[in-house]
């Protein structure tokens, strides 16, 4: 895509390319963040270890992925899991469909 046909773009393409190009971004980070776990967990295998003796069992935990989305906050998200957030609460108790909120 040539900068030529992003002038073109409306406003509301513009965005929805953002949020596609966002979302590809995310998952080219999972498959990117599996490859190089799987890489070191293959490395200290070779050595005879498991992943988990080298770090003392102290292995990153991995960041659930984002399912809903404040639309007028950006910093407001929620991956589903553990209690509802206020501003979900909120936006469900105005009306707002929770497929709205999805990513």
């Amino acid at each position: 895509m040539t900068p030529a046909d992003l002038e073109k773009m409306t406003k509301d393409e513009l965005e929805a390319l953002i949020k596609d190009a966002q979302k590809a971004l995310k998952t080219v980070d999972a498959r990117q963040r599996k490859a190089a776990l799987d890489a070191a967990r293959a490395a200290a295998a070779e050595h005879g270890f498991d992943l988990g003796d080298l770090t003392e069992g102290k292995l990153p935990k991995t960041k659930s992925p984002v399912k809903f989305r404040d639309p007028d906050n950006a910093a407001n998200e929620w991956s589903g899991l553990g209690r509802r957030p206020q501003w979900y609460k909120d936006k469900i108790d105005a009306g707002v469909a929770p497929e709205d909120l999805a990513v």
